[in-house]
């Protein structure tokens, strides 16, 4: 369970912005995010498939030599 801690006098803006990025860092936001509706399992593995091409791509980089 992820918790902070509020000092007396520290503005709550403050002790909100350091929950969400524990929040963020824990990717707690993301899976609720994808569990909040059902998914097919076809719809799920074509998403799937579709990030490892991000990855499979060839990273080319231009160099311009003289």
């Amino acid at each position: 369970m992820t918790s902070v801690k509020v000092r007396l006098g520290e503005p709550i803006d403050k002790a909100l912005r350091a929950l969400k990025k524990k929040l963020d860092k824990e990717g707690v936001m993301k899976t609720a995010k994808a569990h909040r509706f059902y998914d097919k399992p076809s719809v799920k593995s074509r998403a799937k498939s579709k990030a490892a091409l991000k990855y499979k791509k060839p990273k080319t980089s231009f160099r311009i030599s003289f």
